[in-house]
């Protein structure tokens, strides 16, 4: 009879498992990437207090007060001018298609009403659609400014309640004046809940044939790679139908998510934007060999995705590195659109960049798929 518990049959079933886990390559990247990625993501990109932000400066006037106004806001360190436009519409342009998150207007008769105490003004408007963005670098704006002109003007140092009222900063929060945080966080929510459902459900897809034994009957249909991908992720469009449906029809009902923008152009967005993704799992599913393997590269594409999308923190605030990762994921260009059409009435020249870049997704995920797939299976 056996002893109870034997030290070399448990190191025999150890020594298995390590040999298992090994030749398992995808499960071990997991075990040691996902941590990793946690780790520099949380540590070194996410940022609640965003500074640099793009700013778009509308003036006609040079003078030394101008400049000293400016030269404060970008001490502040919360603005950054990369635009200098010369009317209104322009910038409003600038503001709308998201290229800026601030129009900072000084008036052409700023210096003359500085000189005559004659309470000058500056406007911001600011891209509210996201709160958190626009918080901080507003906050700190009339001290900062106030202070900048009175020393411009060489005068004796004043309560910080009188030197603000010395200069009125007139600010406009565009998009969401009230700062309502399911504005920003619902319309992406689509987003996030089409990517994780839509990529999960197609990455196993020739998995489960695979691990069901239904594989060879697949590959004797006289069918060519073409026709298999789409009879995998076509149906799958339905099921993000149905989703699109039920999380636009909270947003308006229950939240109460303005939507000024084109159904239409949203709903074309929304399909490029499904079809990247169900041709994304797809191609996971010809890089797995198990159902849990295609989880587990959903899994390891979802996270980093999430985080540097601009969904949980404000893309703005991340450092450039971080925000060129950023725009590789499908999610980071369909936020953006959707942001734009429904609180900003964006058109489609407002969202043309971003729609073409979930085309090329598409293009992309569908080249890598019929790739993978013949070497896979062949």
């Amino acid at each position: 009879m056996s002893a109870m518990f034997s030290l070399r049959r448990l190191w025999a079933i150890i020594a298995k498992e390590t040999v298992q886990m090994r030749r398992d390559r995808i499960t071990f990247a997991m075990m040691l990437g996902v941590p990793l990625l946690q780790l520099v993501l949380f540590g070194f990109a996410i940022n609640n207090d965003p500074k640099g932000l793009p700013a778009a400066l509308v003036t006609t006037s040079q003078d030394h007060y101008t400049r000293a106004m400016i030269s404060a806001m970008e001490n502040t360190g919360y603005y950054r001018f990369n635009h200098v436009v010369a009317s209104a519409e322009e910038a409003e342009r600038l503001i709308r298609s998201g290229a800026v998150s601030f129009v900072v207007t000084i008036p052409s008769d700023f210096a003359r009403r500085v000189q005559r105490g004659d309470h000058p003004q500056i406007l911001i408007e600011a891209d509210a659609t996201d709160p958190s963005v626009a918080s901080g670098a507003i906050s700190t704006l009339g001290t900062v400014a106030a202070q900048a002109l009175l020393r411009e003007q060489s005068a004796e140092a004043l309560t910080a309640q009188q030197s603000t009222a010395s200069l009125q900063v007139v600010v406009h929060q565009l998009y969401n004046p009230e700062g309502i945080t399911q504005y920003n966080i619902v319309p992406g929510l689509l987003g996030v809940i089409l990517q994780l459902t839509m990529v999960m459900m197609t990455s196993m897809a020739l998995t489960r044939e695979a691990e069901r034994g239904t594989m060879e009957n697949l590959l004797a249909m006289p069918a060519s790679p073409m026709e298999i991908m789409l009879g995998k992720v076509l149906p799958y469009l339905a099921v993000g139908g149905v989703q699109v449906v039920v999380v636009l029809s909270a947003a308006k009902f229950l939240f109460g998510v303005p939507f000024v923008g084109s159904l239409g152009l949203l709903l074309v967005s929304i399909l490029v934007f499904v079809l990247a993704l169900v041709l994304l799992g797809y191609a996971f599913s010809t890089v797995a060999r198990t159902q849990m393997q295609a989880m587990q590269l959903t899994f390891f594409f979802f996270l980093p995705s999430l985080l540097l999308s601009g969904f949980m923190f404000p893309f703005r605030g991340m450092p450039p590195w971080a925000q060129v990762l950023g725009e590789i994921f499908p999610l980071t260009h369909f936020l953006r659109i959707i942001r734009a059409v429904m609180l900003k009435g964006a058109d489609l020249d407002g969202v043309a960049g971003s729609l073409a870049a979930l085309s090329l997704f598409v293009a992309g995920f569908a080249i890598l798929a019929l790739a993978r797939f013949r070497r896979t299976l062949d």
